[in-house]
């Protein structure tokens, strides 16, 4: 376990100062990897909406600024903050993180699965800035257009590969956790985060709903319908991304847990499993919870 005292709180801050100031937003982190600060809405009965608008710290990946006052403010309310976190999604770099963990217990092979998909998709992945973890993971580093919005997911594009996009975080380099000090790669750090290639990007995003499909103006007793039949238009290769898509907005708007058996039974129908399909609809509640 790594040692936590003062220098190690000392050494975040100015990492953390030294990534706001190539235009990273960012904010502290515990040595658990999560926010170090206490939401102000603690014990408050939920549904807490806030992301921050209340003015008070505390809202995890929504505190994420490049302010080197407001930075440290930041941590001078968390004394016991060992790390920092890099939000994804945010200008000007929009940063996109595609995480690659190690997991000998299950034999996942997420480099070579990324490879594998670079191969099939016709990409390849640019020299890029690169994070060791201490699992012996890595995290690359790529920056998204602006009119682009990926979202994060868990195992989708193969398994031991997760993505940190709009709302998500990456652990930054020099952070030190209960596992061990993150750390740039050798030979990546005078690179600047490269853009993603196309073809991986439209791996990562989700389609664009078909006319008709749920829009902030659809009438509430219509959403439910146009969403189940998003996911029924799928083919092959858009299934899950669709399902997860659809599950989301569910969620967002509040009728997620009401229509998780129709949106199964929809994705079931495009030749999910029903494990599958619970899976990404389970996956989808808890990225739009966190949002909240």
């Amino acid at each position: 376990m790594a040692t936590i005292d003062r220098q190690t709180a000392t050494l975040a801050l100015a990492h953390a100062l030294a990534a706001a100031g190539r235009g990273l937003p960012v904010f502290p982190l515990s040595a658990t990897k999560l926010p170090a600060l206490r939401s102000p809405h603690h014990g408050e009965q939920p549904p807490v909406h806030c992301r921050g608008e209340c003015g008070l710290p505390g809202h995890g990946v929504h505190d994420a600024t490049t302010d080197p006052a407001a930075v440290r403010a930041l941590f001078a309310a968390a004394p016991r903050a060992t790390g920092y976190g890099i939000a994804c999604g945010r200008a000007p770099h929009r940063l996109i993180g595609i995480d690659l963990d190690i997991d000998t217990a299950y034999g996942n092979d997420s480099v070579g699965a990324l490879r594998q998909l670079a191969l099939q998709h016709l990409f390849t992945i640019p020299p890029t800035v690169t994070v060791l973890t201490p699992s012996g993971g890595r995290h690359l580093w790529l920056t998204g257009p602006a009119d682009t919005t990926v979202p994060n997911s868990a195992g989708r594009l193969a398994p031991g590969i997760d993505i940190r996009g709009s709302g998500g975080y990456l652990v930054g380099p020099g952070s030190v956790t209960t596992h061990g000090r993150y750390r740039l790669a050798p030979g990546t750090a005078r690179l600047t985060p490269a853009p993603c290639p196309r073809a991986l990007l439209r791996l990562l995003t989700p389609p664009r709903p078909a006319p008709g499909t749920l829009t902030s103006e659809t009438p509430p007793g219509r959403r439910g319908e146009g969403l189940i039949h998003f996911v029924l238009a799928a083919h092959e290769g858009q299934r899950n991304t669709r399902l997860f898509w659809a599950a989301c907005r569910a969620y967002e708007h509040g009728f997620g847990d009401a229509l998780a058996d129709a949106l199964t039974t929809a994705a079931i129908r495009t030749g999910l499993t029903e494990q599958e399909a619970r899976a990404a609809i389970a996956s989808a509640e808890r990225l739009t919870r966190g949002r909240k």
